[in-house]
């Protein structure tokens, strides 16, 4: 509430006198004794241990953590005050250095009262930040809630304390603008968040400042943690100053005021501001070791921690006598309502004080709201605002005894502290992403590299049989031509030599003495011709080894590339090695990583333990009535040894009640969680019990924990209850609209312990027998899941899952006879005509039963027929008329064979009599 005058304004306006507020005093540290009751110091500073739990630090003077801390706050007097009140003296006097404020009954009598703080009417708007709200948002940076409080009559300058923007003036700023500019300069805006809520509790409605068309917000409170939040309330994030002063004003524009005889401007409503700051604190470093001794870093091993803390600052609307605000009419109902809500927390506050066993918070929205800040978890600041009029001495009594007894208050400081465990996820998952596309990358550059390698040493063995042939080639074209030219330059030589010896004949013919002449002549051109032969002879042979010795040096160039290729094979295997070696490190890697994960699984667990013994105020002190109800339910045997199990169990039931049995399903201990379930399953079985347990919420609760639980024994026991309950109509619809059929499904697909199949294949074949749900049972997967069961082998699975098929099939028929037009079945279409087929003859009577049902009930359908006789069910379909041992059956096979024509038109073609 803003001032009537003086230094103070009306709500955000400029000041109406000259007075100088901002001249700050000296502060003394040390807190005195106060003459009517002693002061609490300050609220004790919280740690965190090393083992992650919450402590408080060495406590402070009076050893109470927590304290409510108060400050009173003088108005200076304003223009009116100064005309009517000139001749008398103030009500009250401030010794601001003892922190004292005297209140005077009269002239020569006063009463004497000590505060954490004493703020004269020259205080500056700093000043009183920093001794009431700086420390409130310190601890909110901490990560602990924190709450600023203003309380006061009407007109002494509340709303200006807290609200002030100071737009014209920065000095005049009040503690919300302050507050919010020291979490932006401590807060880092790439990895924190700030969020804003600004609401009015008017008339007994909460309403939205931010978006005034949500007008009626409910409140609601955890039943674990009793923190109380308005998740209807609009929740703005904000990254600056300048965003949180425009709303602000947005805010401060919907507000309720209203002209009294007090102040021009009178708030009716209490505002709220909620900040929430969510900060997160980096983990250290952690190193991990291969086998080979090499190390490398596995940053951020340690889940990321994240501190949420929530400053929620209160303008209170004015206390005021309605005789001296002068409300009439609609004012006067909003003053009503203003003081009911005020007198419900002065009620509060007196209880806590007092240490009473009831605390009144819900006689009132605004004490549920304040919960928290009044014997809760948050650290607590209240400036008290009062006038220096003697004509309001009244109001001034009441809120100095109002800051009085709000000092005895005592809060237990919480850390509100989390781990990032997503955070934490995601790096791991990005770590992991890219280990293996390194690997992958790898991988593929040394498969591309033994490509490479191979088509090049191809190639060069390709070349060199080329070149190889080539020279061959060209050598014999070479020897072939040099050969051609000797014959022919032979033939000519022979011809001219022929030639020759004719002409001397002719010539020297006569004579008879030339004769001996010619024949030599003869005889030594035969000689020069076998010497030029020879020679012709050698330079052939000279030429022959040369083209041996080229043949020679080819081949050892072809056995060089022999050994090149050699040679590349073996880096081919040197390198197919590297890639064995590479896939052996990507199993290491793989090896680390299920490490990590359970690493993390290991702190997650630790993070829940720490968690629950956190939020447990007295660790190991649990109710009696508990106590007992759990050692009925661990040993319901002791009870009744005597009698039988049923007796046993139905004497718990009486005596301990179905709603604690049921509550036991949520227990923590494991083995309470069994016994419990046990006992309902046993409830269950009785058609008398199953009505209660299904209005008490115990399906609810057996769904449940087919969802949450990772019991197998858990699992077994919960799906027979189930399966019992599921033999009702009615309690199936309720299985199907609750996601049973998914859960089941769930259960049977993890599940490996036949009798816990056989529970949930029970479960199931009791749900196939209703008529209206069989379209949303095979949608949500509960013929899939049947199939599925069959890999057990196990033959009471099996039953039932014949026995679901078979209540499908005939559900199926009926709705064929009823007018229903007739489609293929459901169960040719998942696939189960081949599983039917083949158990149609099985040796096991159960097993045997329902599938030659399922069969002639599937055989009413024409339009299954098709389908029938290529799966191979109409030669079983014979088989059950001929030889089934029970006559309904064996009758019913007949009929559906006479009166399909499909299978008649069959039968005839195969010469088969019917």
């Amino acid at each position: 509430m803003a001032a009537s005058g003086g230094g103070f304004n009306y709500r955000n306006g400029t000041q109406r006198s000259s007075l100088k507020v901002d001249r700050p005093l000296s502060v003394n540290s040390n807190p005195k004794n106060s003459v009517k009751s002693k002061p609490l110091s300050s609220s004790a500073v919280v740690r965190r241990n090393s083992t992650g739990s919450i402590a408080a630090s060495p406590k402070d003077d009076t050893g109470v953590p927590g304290r409510v801390r108060v400050a009173v706050r003088l108005r200076p007097r304003n223009s009116e005050e100064l005309v009517a009140d000139a001749d008398f003296a103030d009500c009250v006097e401030l010794q601001s250095e003892l922190k004292r404020l005297k209140l005077r009954k009269n002239n020569w009598d006063s009463d004497t009262f000590e505060f954490d703080e004493v703020l004269t009417e020259f205080a500056s708007q700093k000043r009183v930040y920093e001794v009431v709200a700086k420390p409130v948002v310190e601890s909110v940076l901490e990560g602990y809630n924190g709450t600023v409080m203003a309380y006061g009559q009407t007109g002494t300058g509340k709303t200006y304390t807290l609200g002030r923007l100071g737009e014209e003036d920065t000095a005049a700023r009040g503690i919300m603008v302050r507050a919010m500019e020291d979490i932006f300069a401590d807060i880092s805006l790439e990895t924190d968040s700030v969020a804003v809520s600004y609401l009015q509790l008017y008339m007994e409605t909460i309403q939205d400042l931010l978006h005034p068309a949500n007008d009626n917000i409910a409140i609601v409170e955890d039943p674990k943690s009793g923190d109380v939040s308005v998740p209807g309330a609009t929740l703005i994030e904000i990254r600056d100053q300048q965003s949180f002063l425009e709303l602000l004003r947005l805010g401060e524009a919907h507000r309720f005021a209203a002209n009294t005889k007090l102040n021009t401007e009178s708030s009716r409503s209490h505002a709220i501001l909620m900040v929430h700051v969510k900060r997160h604190v980096k983990g250290k470093e952690s190193t991990l070791s291969n086998e080979n001794g090499n190390s490398h870093m596995v940053k951020n091993l340690k889940a990321p921690i994240v501190r949420k803390g929530k400053l929620v600052v209160v303008d209170l609307a004015g206390s005021e006598r309605i005789d001296k605000s002068g409300s009439e009419g609609h004012t006067l109902e909003e003053a009503k309502s203003i003081n009911l809500s005020l007198s419900a927390l002065g009620k509060c506050i007196n209880a806590l004080a007092e240490n009473s066993a009831h605390v009144p918070v819900r006689d009132s929205k605004l004490t549920r709201l304040l919960r928290d800040s009044f014997g809760g978890t948050a650290r607590t600041s209240l400036v008290i605002t009062i006038g220096p009029s003697p004509r309001h001495r009244g109001e001034t009594s009441s809120t100095i005894m109002f800051g009085q007894r709000a000092m005895k208050v005592e809060n237990m400081l919480k850390l509100k502290e989390e781990f990032d465990y997503k955070s934490l996820s995601r790096r791991l998952d990005i770590q992991l992403d890219k280990l293996i596309a390194e690997h992958e990358r790898q991988q593929k550059a040394f498969k591309d590299e033994i490509e490479r390698i191979t088509v090049e040493a191809q190639n060069q063995i390709s070349e060199v049989e080329r070149n190889y042939a080539d020279s061959l080639e060209k050598e014999r074209l070479k020897y072939q031509k040099d050969y051609m030219e000797s014959i022919k330059k032979l033939e000519e030589q022979l011809m001219m030599n022929q030639r020759n010896c004719g002409g001397e004949k002719i010539t020297n013919g006569p004579k008879d003495d030339g004769a001996n002449v010619t024949s030599n002549k003869e005889n030594l051109s035969a000689i020069e011709e076998v010497v030029e032969l020879k020679k012709l002879l050698q330079k052939e042979t000279h030429l022959r080894k040369a083209a041996e010795e080229e043949v020679s040096n080819l081949k050892n160039q072809l056995s060089q590339w022999k050994r090149s290729e050699t040679a590349g094979n073996a880096e081919i295997l040197k390198l197919r090695t590297m890639l064995e070696d590479e896939t052996h490190q990507k199993e290491k890697l793989e090896g680390e990583i299920a490490v990590l994960q359970s690493q993390l699984m290991q702190i997650s667990f630790e993070a829940d333990e720490t968690r629950k013994r956190l939020d447990l105020n007295e660790p190991g002190r649990i109710l009696g009535g508990i106590d007992s109800l759990m050692d009925q339910v661990r040993h319901p045997q002791l009870k009744d040894s005597g009698n039988e199990e049923k007796a046993s169990i139905a004497k718990l039931f009486e005596q301990v009640g179905l709603q604690k049995i049921l509550s036991l399903l949520e227990a923590e201990d494991a083995d309470v969680r069994i016994h419990a379930v046990k006992v309902v399953a046993n409830l269950a079985a009785e058609e008398s019990n199953q009505e209660k347990i299904v209005q008490a919420g115990g399906l609810t609760s057996l769904l449940m924990l087919l969802k949450s639980s990772e019991e197998e024994t858990i699992h077994r026991v919960a799906a027979g209850a189930i399966a019992n309950l599921a033999m009702n109509e009615s309690n199936q619809e309720l299985i199907m609209a609750q996601g049973g059929i998914s859960l089941l499904s769930m259960t049977a697909a993890n599940a490996e312990d036949p009798q816990t199949l056989r529970m949930v294949a029970g479960a199931i074949a009791n749900l196939c027998g209703n008529d209206k749900l069989q379209t949303k049972l095979r949608g949500e997967g509960g013929i899939k899941a049947l199939l599925g069961m069959v890999r057990s082998g196990h033959p009471d699975v099996l039953a039932q899952v014949a026995r679901g098929i078979a209540n499908f099939a005939k559900c199926e028929s009926r709705a064929s006879t009823q007018g229903t037009k007739p489609r293929r079945s459901l169960l040719i279409e998942d696939g189960a005509l081949p599983w039917i087929v083949q158990n149609a003859n099985n040796d096991a009577s159960a097993i045997r039963r329902h599938i030659e049902l399922a069969l002639c009930h599937l055989a009413q359908h024409e339009a299954n027929a098709r389908e029938m006789i290529t799966g191979g069910a109409l030669w079983e379909l014979v088989r059950i008329s001929r030889d089934c041992s029970r006559e309904d059956i064996r009758n019913l096979a007949q009929k559906m064979l006479t009166s399909s024509p499909t299978f008649l038109a069959e039968l005839r073609r195969l010469r088969i009599d019917y």
